[in-house]
């Protein structure tokens, strides 16, 4: 009677820590927390938010200058000597992967700095400058307006944690946003084969649709 007690309770147990680990893990997709943040990116599929960019050229628009675009987004500051530097060379590695054809009649590349009081339009056109960005097809742009900033970061799920020194800890990653404004994929910017063959596949089909 005793072991069958036991054999109950171990039960109980190995039922309640499997019910545990399915909702933490969102039904075993999600073993990390950025795993996680993205899943619930991709569930929510965020609207971008208005806000006035400014680019490179000291242009001032919205992201409705896109309109009917696919817009592929990585977020940088300029001063960052790590992963931002990786972040952008795989933006340009991925802008030459994407044919001609599809430029402004598909998709647009855009880079969104996160320290707007650094990076003014002359900051933004040295490091324009620095990844062969045209500044059309693919712009470097800022959001002067810190409230504007912050609700485009925290509704797309951009980490951005100031230090003493100027510089910031954050994630990153590849941010396509459909032709409504709507987030539709965040990708791994390490992997840019991947993301190219994801965002052809979306542009293919629409090209010629069956």
């Amino acid at each position: 009677m005793s072991n069958r007690k036991t054999s109950i309770s171990i039960s109980i147990v190995l039922l309640f820590g499997f019910g545990l680990f399915f909702v933490s893990t969102d039904g075993f997709t999600a073993f990390t927390a950025e795993t996680a943040r993205v899943n619930k990116l991709l569930q929510e599929q965020p609207q971008f938010p208005s806000v006035t960019l400014q680019d490179s050229k000291e242009r001032q628009y919205s992201i409705d200058e896109f309109n009917g675009n696919y817009v592929l987004i990585t977020f940088f500051y300029s001063a960052c000597t790590t992963v931002c530097i990786d972040l952008e060379l795989n933006m340009s590695e991925l802008y030459d992967k994407i044919p001609e054809k599809y430029f402004g009649h598909g998709i647009d590349f855009l880079s969104i700095s996160f320290d707007p009081d650094r990076d003014d339009p002359t900051k933004l056109d040295l490091y324009k400058n620095m990844f062969n960005s045209d500044g059309e097809t693919w712009r470097m742009a800022r959001i002067p307006d810190q409230q504007e900033l912050a609700a485009l970061l925290d509704e797309f799920g951009v980490i951005v944690i100031p230090d003493d020194y100027g510089n910031f800890a954050h994630n990153s990653a590849f941010y396509l946003v459909d032709p409504t404004g709507r987030l539709e994929k965040v990708m791994d910017y390490k992997d840019v084969d991947a993301a190219a063959e994801s965002i052809l596949a979306i542009l293919d089909s629409e090209a010629n649709p069956l």
